[in-house]
């Protein structure tokens, strides 16, 4: 059986939907699966009423869903937190931030009792690196940040033309193999001028939902 990815992200969509408690109060990622879990939510009206976004771009699809989009600040807890990944390993660990959008994601995640994270199965790797690992910088600090990496090993390619909801530029570090996610996400973050590493291994997803040609695994 053959199936194309988008229709493996869709599986993964409504498996998280299945997940979601009626009135649930959620925070909702960004990206190309959580879009497709939006079209879920609006396929069924009244299950959650209210939403945490982590992007600009998902609080308007969420409020043409007729959800009501709310601060974080005004909230203490939330019950799950569902988005995607560039790359997710068995044990959780993934890399985020293709979209851009990899500080709001992670604060949002660290609200969250439990996180599900939905991907395809083209997502899934053994060590996480094969895809560029998104770094979002103060901006007077692009330049010396991307010194620093290149003395880890990497190669860093700023993401010109394109700046975050917070006003930040990216760097995409290319080259790097990550073999141990939570010290390279730890020495990362000591770096003066970094805002969010887009590792997700210190805190990693609580489930995985992978969307496969013959249906959805649960890690």
């Amino acid at each position: 059986m053959t199936m194309d990815t988008d229709a493996q992200k869709r599986r993964a969509a409504h498996a998280a939907l299945e997940l979601v408690p009626a009135g649930a109060l959620i925070g909702v990622g960004t990206g190309s699966t959580v879009n497709l879990f939006i079209e879920a939510l609006a396929a069924a009206p009244g299950r959650v009423d209210t939403a945490v976004s982590s992007s600009e771009a998902s609080s308007a699809r969420l409020r043409a869903a007729g959800i009501h989009v709310v601060d974080l600040n005004e909230v203490t807890e939330l019950h799950l937190y569902i988005d995607g990944a560039d790359e997710a390993t068995p044990a959780r660990q993934l890399i985020k931030g293709g979209g851009g959008a990899l500080t709001r994601e992670k604060i949002v995640a660290a609200v969250a009792r439990r996180f599900i994270c939905i991907v395809d199965e083209t997502k899934i790797v053994k060590t996480l690196g094969k895809f560029p690992l998104p770094i979002e910088v103060i901006p007077m600090a692009r330049a010396y940040v991307a010194r620093q990496l290149i003395a880890r090993g990497g190669r860093p390619v700023w993401r010109e033309g394109r700046i975050t909801d917070n006003g930040n530029p990216i760097l995409d570090v290319h080259g790097l193999s990550i073999p141990d996610p939570v010290a390279l996400e730890a020495d990362l973050n000591q770096i003066a001028g970094v805002v969010t590493v887009g590792l997700f291994a210190a805190r990693p997803a609580d489930v995985l939902l992978v969307g496969t040609p013959q249906g959805v695994q649960s890690r």
